[in-house]
Order: C-alpha cells, then sequence, then structure tokens
C-alpha cells in the first residue's frame, strides 16, 4: 500500500518507539508515543525549491502523477478530493483507487487529508477510519527552500499499530524521495 496514511498534531515531548533517517539521509520520521492510547507518525524533510513548486506537487493532478501515483483526479478544495490509482493500468475509480479527502487548508501553508480505507487496509484500521488524518505543513524557508512537515495522526498505540507503523515509514519514506528528486531535478526517483 503506497498511501499517506495520514494524520495530524505532534506532541512537544517525544517518547518515540522507533525512528529513523532514511538511507538517503533526507527524510527523518519519528513514532511520538507519549500520548498514551494514541501515536503520532512525524515525517519531515528539506527539498530545495520554494515552496509554490512544493504545493502545486501536492495540490494538482500533474504534481501528483509527477511524484506519487500514476494515475490523479484532483479536486483542491475543501470538501474536495484526490483520488490515485498507483497502477498505470487502471483507472481512478477501480477498486485500487485510493480516495483523499481534503478537510481543509491554508494555500502554501498546510493541508489536511483523510483516506477513504478500502479493502486492501487492515480490519483494525476500518474501524478507527474516522480517526485517521494527515496534517501536512509547508514552511517556507527562504525563496529557494522549503521544510515539509506530515503528521499522522489517529493511530492507537497498540501492538498491531506498531507494526504497522514500519510498513508505513518505509513506504512514505520512498514517496517523499520521489518527491524530492522530483522538485529538485524535474525527475522522480521511482516512476509508477
Amino acid at each position: 500500500m503506497k498511501k499517506f496514511l495520514f494524520i495530524t498534531l505532534f506532541s512537544c515531548f517525544l517518547v518515540s518507539s522507533f525512528s529513523s533517517i532514511s538511507a538517503q539521509g533526507r527524510v527523518e520520521s519519528i513514532v511520538d508515543s507519549s500520548q498514551f492510547n494514541n501515536m503520532v507518525l512525524k515525517q519531515s524533510f528539506v527539498v530545495q525549491v520554494g515552496v509554490d513548486s512544493v504545493w502545486n506537487a501536492y495540490t494538482t493532478k500533474n504534481g501528483w502523477e509527477s511524484w506519487a501515483t500514476a494515475i490523479a483526479e484532483v479536486d483542491f478544495k475543501i470538501n474536495g478530493t484526490i483520488k490515485t490509482n498507483y497502477n498505470k493500468d487502471g483507472q481512478v475509480g477501480d477498486n485500487s483507487t485510493i480516495v483523499l479527502h481534503v478537510i481543509n487548508y491554508v494555500p502554501k501553508r498546510m493541508i489536511t487529508l483523510q483516506a477513504e480505507l478500502t479493502e486492501n487496509f487492515p480490519e483494525f484500521m476500518k474501524e478507527d477510519e474516522k480517526n485517521l488524518y494527515n496534517m501536512i505543513l509547508f514552511e517556507e524557508i527562504d525563496a529557494a527552500k522549503t521544510k515539509i512537515t506530515s503528521y499522522g495522526i489517529g493511530y492507537k498505540h497498540n501492538e498491531k499499530y506498531m507494526s504497522l507503523m514500519k510498513f508505513f515509514i518505509k513506504g512514505n519514506e520512498q514517496s517523499y524521495h520521489n518527491l524530492i528528486s522530483y522538485l529538485e531535478t524535474g525527475n522522480p526517483s521511482v516512476k509508477y
């Protein structure tokens, strides 16, 4: 499952069950398990382009298809959707489509997404679907440098989710490296 299973807010006091910096050294992933019943997946990186380019990568059809997925249909607005399919021979609407709901956003600053969980997700996650969000923050460091921080929230602090975190971290880090490569070189490191 190549999804940003998606999330929000991060506690100021970190008690990490595990953390990593990806092999390329660009993406930092931390699982905050300081809250008794919940975990937050925080992933952050800096890209050497301005915030406009990063924003377009997250909010347009061309952006999504350039770094994240083979096929995208984007209706970017509050209560809009981002529909993606990683199967280049598939189509939006088939059973491998991933639907992300745009909950809210502040232009070039923040996006909150919530995924529709399909049969491809574990049953225990489907029970928690209404509580799972991804908040993505965009911080303009200067005209040619942007920090992106993604917070996955709503994960329960239990063995099933801890095991799943390793899968999400690996998949998300690969997607973020594709984004970095696309933004900085014009080519994603992996093409779907």
